[in-house]
């Protein structure tokens, strides 16, 4: 594989994990040591590929110097589908972490809720928001306006709850202590609030 094509495969995982978030042509400079001009050429050469392969469901786009992978415009209505009646399958267990953080902490950001699970949560919030369970509830002050997530009325409806205020109640020995605390922040949320059993 020639360097501008290994180049080419590294981007192009670094902006399926970011997701909507994309990424500017410094950062990913940063994250793979490159120049910013192979980093340019590589993207570049991305989109043409992309451009030009009618095979190929999704494309590269640029917004404001920011690059992320979108789906081709022609498959909104399949997608559209989906979104509204997706597969019945369970949440993975990474998923309802991130869920249970929402639900109880939103509106929050996606760095808060990394550092209460310890872990990154780009692939479990992208499952989310795809599911219709949680969604942007607004824009955190400062440098960045990192997105505020929330959960939805398709929550609600999973979970079977009229509103937030039918949440399990968590607790109160140890709230303080949440926050600096995620194992015992999920396990509490464990022992409250379970998934519901499907047909």
């Amino acid at each position: 594989m020639s360097n501008l094509n290994l180049l080419m495969s590294k981007i192009e995982s670094l902006l399926f994990v970011i997701g909507e978030d994309g990424l500017t042509i410094k950062q990913l400079s940063i994250l793979l040591e490159a120049d910013e001009g192979e980093i340019k050429l590589a993207l570049e050469q991305i989109m043409k590929d992309y451009e030009e392969q009618d095979n190929r469901g999704i494309k590269l786009k640029e917004l404001a110097g920011t690059f992320q992978l979108i789906t081709k415009p022609q498959h909104a209505e399949l997608i559209q589908k989906l979104v509204e009646n997706p597969p019945s399958q369970s949440l993975s267990q990474a998923s309802l972490e991130v869920l249970a953080i929402v639900a109880y902490k939103q509106p929050i950001t996606r760095v808060e809720i990394d550092d209460l699970r310890g872990v990154k949560s780009e692939r479990a919030l992208h499952t989310l928001n795809a599911r219709g369970l949680i969604h942007e509830v607004g824009r955190a002050e400062g440098t960045g306006r990192a997105i505020l997530y929330g959960t939805s009325k398709e929550f609600l409806n999973y979970f079977g709850l009229n509103d937030l205020s039918e949440l399990p109640t968590l607790p109160e020995e140890g709230m303080e202590e949440l926050d600096d605390q995620p194992d015992l922040f999920m396990s509490k949320f464990q022992e409250a609030f379970q998934e519901p059993e499907t047909e």
